[in-house]
């Protein structure tokens, strides 16, 4: 039988088979997805028809040209015969370029447009998502998921359409020339499928044991080959230990693949036996046939090339079921992903911030993390259940004003409340109740760009993509200048930094930005927030990683940025915390106190508690005539 036939029949039977139900919603969804196709699709099963047509004629033509030399006909005959022949290889040979073309491009097509909907739906979901959800499920929906789904059309659906004109074809050939030779052959049919299902299912599981393995082993190579993880097995770890734990992993992986790699040559041989048991029937009793006049010698050449083309496309179609199932569970998986609602969804009715400078209102805010249930999935988790817990109000009816020009500080202990504080400005999460309002207007009710092009934020960690200098800076205005690049750097203090790496603007950062220091990440976190220009501006212990240098330098830069913006920082340098127009001090999700600096002093409340404990400043003393210094405050 043919390699590809083979091919084909060997991945038929190592799928998976899901034993589901056939969802006609999965089905309706799936036709959304394929119409825009349509026209593709058409054309492909045309030229899947086209093939088989082709594949039946060559086994007929083949048999006129040795009952022509047998019956010792004209020269010309055989050479127009196998002129003919020729052709129809020729033909066979550009349609199947062309149809792998077309396949290509439909499959592909697909998972554009699969891919796309993903990545879009999952870039609109809460913060929330991200924190529960592991980042290689989510990849998988992209890649594995998506691809297997597409299988459905660039695969299985011309596999089902030319087997079925084929097998039709074939069987009409073959019972024309010979009905006994023919039902024979059809009755080894049970002794060739039934042994290659159970050495295919045997494989499957040999499979699916392999990709596990190999999963883990790429995970556990994920976590040590990263910065973080790298640092920390050299910190704390025992090389020898990861190695044999590594080895071990790897071995068991080499172990399956021999088996796998020995089954798959048993099964590809047991197969080739029984064809070739099939032939040797078709051959004997056709000859016998033909020996005795009842059948043309041509005729036990074309069904023994006919019957090349009968097992494989019995045995596909046999199996096309568990290749549909296949695909309808990974459509069913990308389905998954883009029927989990985003918690967090701009009104049709939403308007733009209003120009000029803005006010910040937090209005009787009360706020509780969403729990698991709502916000991600058991198989994106990869648990068994989601955890149900969740939404215990972490704000208790916070509200304060911001006014346009003014900063606000928030100081507290560790799990007061600041930073949740500072995520509902930008709406990474939504208010359980009160409002937070910016220019008098709720978030909920403002368009996110508006939002986005408003409310700039740096966190503590300092992000960066594992890209350029200069993509890092561009995603805060990506029609920004050479010049607008180079003169935020300046006042972040990272110009010449920047000037003095070999590739300028254009240097790769690494992944985390783990290329640069702690205080050059947030230097540059920091220019990008002075690129951006936005009106308000959230420092979420934006200084937390610099040196007392750096801080200075990066201080007169964030003076400069925050100058005519509405502020709201949380507070980490004192010296940050002395200038703020109002200090707010939260503890347990609520706001005990209020004021200025001096004024929070001389009331001897939380706010000096802190000073005394965790601001430790220290101030002028007589034997050292030392200025008082600002150290570390609360975080």
């Amino acid at each position: 039988m043919e390699t590809t036939a083979w091919t084909q029949l060997h991945s038929v039977m190592t799928a998976q088979e899901e034993r589901r139900p056939f969802a006609r919603v999965t089905l309706r969804r799936i036709g959304a997805f394929a119409r825009p196709h349509r026209r593709r699709m058409t054309l492909f099963v045309l030229l899947g028809t086209a093939t088989a047509l082709l594949a039946v004629a060559t086994p007929v033509l083949a048999g006129r040209v040795v009952d022509t030399i047998v019956s010792g006909g004209d020269e010309s005959t055989v050479v127009r015969l196998a002129l003919l022949i020729a052709l129809i290889a020729l033909a066979e040979a550009a349609l199947g370029i062309l149809g792998r073309r077309l396949s290509a491009t439909l499959g592909e097509g697909l998972i554009l447009d699969l891919r796309t909907a993903v990545f879009d739906h999952v870039q609109r979901m809460p913060v929330a998502f991200f924190t529960r959800t592991r980042t290689g499920a989510l990849v998988s929906r992209l890649n594995n998921d998506v691809i297997g789904a597409q299988r459905a059309f660039s695969n299985t659906l011309s596999t089902v359409v030319g087997n079925v004109v084929t097998l039709v074809l074939a069987l009409a050939v073959m019972l024309t020339l010979s009905w006994q030779i023919t039902l024979l052959a059809l009755v080894l049919l049970p002794v060739f499928v039934v042994p290659a299902r159970r050495m295919g299912s045997r494989m499957a599981r040999m499979q699916r044991e392999a990709a596990a393995l190999n999963a883990a082993m790429g995970t556990r190579m994920t976590e040590r080959f990263s910065a973080p993880g790298a640092t920390l097995v050299k910190l704390f770890g025992r090389p020898e230990e990861e190695s044999a734990q590594f080895a071990e992993r790897a071995r068991r992986v080499r172990d399956i693949g021999v088996r796998t790699a020995t089954a798959q040559t048993v099964f590809i041989t047991a197969l080739t036996l029984v064809s070739a048991l099939a032939l040797a029937l078709v051959y004997g009793l056709g000859g016998w046939f033909a020996l005795r006049g009842a059948l043309e010698p041509g005729a036990v050449v074309a069904l023994a090339l006919l019957l090349t083309r009968l097992y494989a496309p019995l045995t596909s179609l046999a199996g096309a079921r568990v290749e549909v199932m296949s695909a309808l569970v990974s459509f069913e998986r990308v389905f998954e992903v883009l029927d989990l609602r985003p918690l967090i969804e701009e009104k049709p009715t939403a308007r733009e911030v209003p120009d000029g400078p803005v006010s910040v209102e937090f209005d009787d805010v009360r706020f509780g993390y969403p729990s698991a249930d709502k916000v991600s999935l058991a198989s994106l988790e990869e648990v068994a259940a989601l955890d149900t817990r969740g939404g215990a109000e972490v704000l208790h009816g916070v509200s304060f004003r911001a006014e346009p020009g003014r900063t606000v500080a928030l100081v507290g202990s560790s799990g007061a409340g600041k930073s949740t504080v500072a995520q509902l400005l930008p709406r990474l999460y939504d208010v359980d109740a009160g409002a937070v309002r910016v220019g008098g207007v709720d978030v909920r009710d403002l368009t996110a760009a508006s939002l986005r092009a408003t409310v700039g934020m740096v966190t503590q960690d300092g992000h960066l993509f594992h890209d350029t200098v200069r993509a890092n800076l561009l995603l805060a205005r990506p029609d920004a200048s050479e010049a607008d690049l180079f003169d935020a750097l300046r006042r972040a203090r990272l110009e010449d930094l920047v000037r003095s790496l070999p590739d300028g603007l254009d240097t790769v950062v690494g992944e985390r930005g783990y290329r640069l220091s702690g205080g050059e990440r947030q230097r540059m976190t920091i220019a990008r927030l002075l690129l951006a220009r936005q009106r308000v501006v959230v420092l979420d212990e934006a200084t937390a990683h610099l040196d007392n240098t750096s801080e200075a330098a990066v201080q007169e830069a964030l003076t400069e940025a925050l100058a005519d913006r509405t502020a709201i920082v949380i507070a980490h340098r004192l010296s940050t915390v002395r200038a703020a127009d109002l200090i707010l001090v939260l503890e347990a999700g609520r706001i005990v106190e209020r004021g200025a600096h001096d004024e929070l002093l001389e009331a001897g409340g939380r706010y000096a508690e802190l000073y005394r404990t965790q601001f430790a400043a220290r101030s002028e003393d007589a034997a050292g005539g030392r200025a008082e210094e600002d150290t570390p405050a609360v975080v």
